[in-house]
């Protein structure tokens, strides 16, 4: 059985924007960002890739005709051959039917609900309703597709069965927590020999989300929703643990069975008051470092006791020892290791689309009958595209007036990597497929030596051009992990979605790893993941006795991460990145 999912949809951006004022900061609080395709051949993740790898805007929500096509010319496979279609959400008629009844019985006057009704319904008739997704799929790829083959899933089916299927397909608790699905934000059950089954006493609506709550504090700070609460989370690592929180006294209440409410006004007029209240903030203060300090340690700290309640409440109702975590909140990787290490569960998957790119991958596994991966195959993140010789050539004739280059051998590439990373270089990587999802995991990363106590500075502002308090992720083969990092009950972390505290003895050698606050968001490498990666870190350490590298990913703020030989070329020539290693090719600036 062949299946597409796919995500994303054409006018999302336009009637987003124009209904609900989705523009300018606010321009990702929309549905089908991170837009992107996946395909699955009998039971197998074969190939996957974002759109904003290829259109080059980032979080981007445009149908995903290059990602689709690419998937299919990529696998050799033609439209025609498709047997199932999966989209990742279900907006059917008893949907929109529950979605008007909500605007009905709220609180809101009259002219409001006619308003709001107004615009639901040029949403739903244009975008969301099944003849639209229909129409859609049509207009962009020529390709009228039998109705009967289109599927739908529910969003938060489509997170779960990612991450499950990612995680080998377990018997698991879960979580799945984001900022909004049709009109749930969180929900959580268990999977038994592939049958899910929800507690209803956990699932949240979506006027309660967290995800979304957590978003309206970024906004407040000055940042962009849906997009940079991580510098939220990577801010709170600057202040200690709150003693009290006006977040927890006065705006959350937490229910028996896992659910929770939250007082927070949808207006922002309304939130902007509340927050400036709570926090004592105002004009010209809210974007001060040390106020913003202050705002991210209350609002982590509030997201770490919620998920601690819906972890105690999920515990209490489940026999099963493994818990999967999926939604845009399970990218709040400090979140997640104080989840796991505050419960009886063993052990906590996050996999490496928990964020909206994964519900592409997720739709396609529910909608093939839910196949387990099998036991053999090692869930790769490793689905984009690669390029041989002649096309990273091609793309270095282009610019050869700017860059020379030498051609290694493949047995060259480790040891002439690690002795340029000796220095306090910084090395742009290009390896292989490109890997699938936010984070970069080695195939598309810039890479540096952590022993140099000024390389964060060095990188945030000459390389990446972002806010100098970000943190960046070391990269450590996981044979070596434990003795670096205090990993709890983890014993791998190949997709940076957990926290750990760096040990005492490593600080002082690899300060460039950590952050403020002593932790570190680390990433884990076999051979068998990535030869390439781990062959180059074996070589680093064998040089200088550095246990690992400094990995972040292969782009400048604002700008999706590099995905062809052209999109690294542009990268490295307007940084002050010092050397591009892609495939074989050692490439410097003239």
């Amino acid at each position: 059985m062949i299946v597409l999912g796919y995500n994303g949809f054409s006018q999302g951006a336009e009637l987003f924007g124009r209904l609900y004022g989705a523009t300018g900061i606010d321009r990702n609080l929309l549905m089908g960002h991170d837009a992107a395709a996946a395909l699955m051949v009998d039971g197998e993740l074969v190939a996957a890739v974002e759109e904003e790898r290829l259109n080059r805007e980032k979080k981007t929500s445009d149908f995903p005709a290059r990602a689709i096509q690419w998937c299919l010319e990529s696998s050799g496979v033609a439209l025609e051959n498709v047997d199932v279609f999966a989209f990742p959400w279900r907006f059917e008629s008893a949907v929109a039917e529950e979605m008007i009844a909500h605007i009905c019985a709220s609180g809101m006057p009259v002219e409001g609900k006619f308003d709001h009704l107004r615009r639901i319904g040029e949403l739903y008739t244009d975008m969301l309703s099944r003849s639209a997704v229909l129409a859609d799929f049509t207009r962009r790829t020529g390709f009228a597709m039998d109705p009967e083959r289109l599927v739908l899933v529910p969003h938060h089916m489509a997170h779960l069965m990612c991450g499950w299927y990612l995680a080998g397909g377990p018997d698991a608790a879960f979580v799945v927590s984001d900022g909004r699905a049709e009109t749930l934000s969180a929900v959580m059950g268990e999977v038994r020999d592939g049958v899910v089954g929800i507690d209803e006493r956990g699932t949240v609506d979506l006027g309660n989300s967290l995800a979304l709550a957590y978003g309206k504090i970024t906004r407040y700070l000055g940042f962009v929703p849906n997009n940079d609460e991580y510098k939220v989370m990577g801010l709170a690592g600057y202040a200690p643990t709150p003693q009290e929180n006006p977040l927890l006294e006065q705006v959350v209440k937490l229910h028996e069975g896992g659910s929770y409410t939250l007082f927070i006004p949808g207006d922002r007029q309304a939130y902007y008051a509340l927050f400036d209240r709570l926090f004592g903030g105002e004009d010209g203060r809210r974007e001060e470092f040390a106020f913003r300090v202050k705002v991210a340690s209350l609002v982590q700290h509030a997201v770490e006791t919620i998920t601690a309640h819906q972890m105690k409440a999920l515990a209490a109702a489940t026999d099963l020892d493994k818990v999967i975590f999926e939604g845009g909140l399970a990218l709040n990787c400090v979140s997640n290791t104080k989840m796991l290490e505050g419960s009886p569960f063993t052990d906590m998957e996050v996999g490496f689309g928990a964020s909206d790119p994964g519900v592409a991958i997720g739709a396609a596994v529910h909608a093939g009958g839910s196949p387990v991966r099998h036991p053999e195959a090692v869930a790769t993140p490793y689905l984009g595209p690669s390029y041989d010789d002649q096309e990273i050539l091609d793309a270095l004739d282009r610019c050869a007036d700017r860059v020379a280059w030498e051609v290694l051998d493949a047995s060259e590439v480790a040891e002439r990597t690690a002795q340029l990373l000796s220095a306090p270089a910084v090395v742009g990587w290009f390896q292989g497929r490109a890997e699938y999802g936010p984070r970069a995991l080695g195939n598309r990363s810039i890479l540096a030596n952590p022993a140099f106590e000024d390389i964060k500075e060095i990188i945030n502002t000459r390389v990446k051009h972002r806010e100098p308090f970000r943190p960046f992720a070391p990269v450590i083969l996981e044979s070596q992990a434990p003795h670096v990092f205090d990993m709890g009950k983890k014993r791998r972390s190949p997709y940076m979605t957990f926290v750990f505290p760096v040990r005492d003895a490593y600080r002082s050698a690899i300060p460039g790893a950590c952050h403020v606050d002593g932790t570190a968001r680390i990433q884990t490498v076999t051979p068998g993941e990535n030869p390439e990666l781990a062959g180059l870190l074996a070589a680093f350490t064998r040089l200088t006795g550095v246990p690992c590298l400094l990995n972040t990913s292969f782009n400048v703020a604002g700008e999706p991460i590099v995905c062809s030989p052209r999109d690294a070329l542009d990268c490295f020539l307007k940084t002050e990145i010092d050397h591009l290693v892609m495939g074989r090719f050692l490439i410097g600036k003239k």
